[in-house]
């Protein structure tokens, strides 16, 4: 026996296999149940959202001769019939083949006749939007009234091509999406049926590149079983069928586009195309990653709308946190750019190269995004060029000389040895100020993850001892900062920067006050600071 498509095989034939289409099913059972039968209903939505397939099952019930809660039995010669493609009463008409005039007036002469078996003629006309202006006109006054024992059904993706005078004569019926959820659920109960394992992880993923169709979903997972026949399917599997990209990858490639690495970025997208990815799949999956940190940039909470295990969610707040939302926007639109020229395109690696050497250099546009992104490079040169001599004048000021003199540059034949040889010492509560006064300086020596957070903190100094404070308001900013080894990083920069052994502690302030009041921020020190200086 020849083997049958997942998507034929598992076909709904019954309302109640109809996932993701509550609201209409209900309808139509109760009108079934109630004999509030319509004479023309206009299914429209998505691909792979179930039009046909709930057309059929409506075909079958209306003719059933033991229906059972509006449903068909499946088992009385009727229902068997129209389940075969054998019924003379259920007529499916393809309207992309068959959308003349002449096709119309064959349907017009037609249901002149009463059915042969069952109650209802049922005509089933698929993308019914393909009909010319003329076949429409002709469908008019049949459809409008039709003999008592005819009832339509049109189905079509493009609702907006059908004429009002059609729409005003038809019970409108629309098809959402169907969630990666409800699709993934459907696929793990398909799996299991069919006796073959299959990471959920796997099945995810093949629900969300299925963007809401059903359809498409399982011919992607028949696809998928193909390739790796007799296997459990894992995740990995997935996306190398599929030609997909780990969500790891895209949060390497966006590291590297802050911090305008365009070879690198050149280097990691000649390794995708080795592993046989295919860009197209990588540039939408990639634009939906920037999505996803508009979202994090954009409300406390994204967890709530973004479907994603704690460790993505975790690795996608460190990324958002490295720009503000301007600079998300610059590379969605950028990349949406893209997507659109890639259609039909023989040279798409190059546009691929093209945009992300963009992505890095902001000066190649001239639009408002852009021209903050390029203001953002500049802070960036400017806070790494003053860097070195900042640090001197820093290290000098803690050294104990009193004259001003630089400490060893580290980059110097003796930076090292003098860096070694230079052991911290116990920080006082004015040295604490100095350092604020400087820490722009000193953050430019953290990791791109963790400077962008804690330029953000609220600080104040510790008037009896040498410990520093950041008190953090949003609770996520706190846990990414009070980690062991984020606090031995920041010791760490400030004992090389400065020569002091300087205490941190990090503190989530609590919600019902306000930091700025309990205590000084940063602005305050450095004002207070540099008033003492003057006076």
């Amino acid at each position: 026996m020849s083997y049958t498509a997942l998507y034929r095989k598992w076909r709904p034939s019954t309302f109640d296999e109809v996932k993701g289409q509550d609201h209409i099913v209900t309808t139509l059972k109760n009108q079934i149940k109630a004999d509030r039968i319509g004479h023309a209903y206009l299914f429209c939505g998505t691909r792979g959202t179930g039009k046909t397939s709930v057309a059929k099952i409506f075909a079958k019930a209306v003719n059933c001769e033991h229906p059972v809660d509006g449903s068909p039995c499946g088992e009385c010669r009727v229902c068997k019939a129209v389940a075969s493609g054998a019924s003379m009463n259920v007529i499916e008409i393809d309207a992309a083949s068959n959308n003349g005039v002449d096709n119309i007036r064959e349907i017009k002469e037609e249901v002149a006749y009463s059915p042969t078996e069952g109650r209802f003629k049922v005509y089933i006309i698929d993308e019914v939007h393909m009909l010319s202006i003329g076949a429409f006109n002709a469908l008019l006054k049949t459809l409008e009234e039709p003999p008592a024992y005819v009832i339509f059904i049109l189905a079509t993706t493009e609702v907006h091509k059908i004429p009002i005078t059609i729409l005003s004569r038809c019970q409108r019926y629309d098809f959402k999406r169907i969630s990666i959820d409800t699709i993934s659920d459907r696929l793990a109960e398909l799996m299991k049926a069919e006796n073959i394992e299959a990471e959920e992880r796997a099945l995810r993923y093949v629900a969300k590149a299925a963007d809401g169709s059903m359809r498409d979903a399982l011919s992607l997972l028949d696809q998928c079983l193909a390739f790796y026949m007799g296997q459990t399917l894992k995740y990995e599997n997935v996306l190398d069928v599929l030609g997909a990209v780990d969500t790891e990858v895209f949060s390497e490639f966006y590291r590297k586009i802050i911090e305008g690495d365009s070879i690198g970025l050149i280097y990691k997208l000649e390794q995708i195309i080795t592993d046989g990815r295919d860009l197209a799949q990588f540039v939408s999956d990639f634009t939906w990653y920037l999505r996803n940190l508009m979202l994090v940039n954009s409300t406390t909470d994204a967890s709530q709308v973004l479907e994603l295990s704690e460790e993505n969610m975790r690795l996608l707040k460190e990324d958002a946190a490295l720009t503000d939302m301007n600079g998300i926007m610059r590379y969605i639109r950028v990349f949406s750019e893209l997507s659109g020229q890639l259609r039909g395109s023989s040279q798409k690696r190059v546009m691929v190269e093209v945009a992300l050497v963009k992505l890095t250099r902001p000066a190649m546009e001239n639009n408002m995004d852009s021209l903050l992104d390029r203001i953002k490079v500049l802070e960036r040169q400017m806070e790494t060029g003053l860097e070195a001599a900042a640090r001197a004048a820093v290290s000098g000021a803690y050294t104990g000389t009193g004259n001003g003199t630089p400490a060893p540059d580290r980059n110097s034949p003796d930076g090292d040895n003098a860096k070694v040889a230079r052991k911290a010492k116990p920080a006082r509560s004015e040295d604490i100020v100095e350092v604020i006064k400087n820490w722009r300086t000193i953050c430019n020596g953290l990791s791109l993850s963790l400077k962008p957070i804690l330029e953000r903190y609220t600080t104040k100094a510790n008037g009896g001892g040498n410990k520093l404070q950041l008190i953090y308001d949003n609770g996520t900013y706190y846990s990414m900062v009070n980690t062991p080894e984020n606090i031995t990083t920041i010791k760490s920069v400030i004992a090389e920067k400065t020569g002091l052994d300087m205490e941190i502690e990090v503190i989530l302030a609590d919600r019902n006050s306000n930091p700025s009041e309990d205590y000084d921020t940063l602005e305050d020190l450095c004002r207070i600071a540099i008033e003492e200086e003057e006076f």
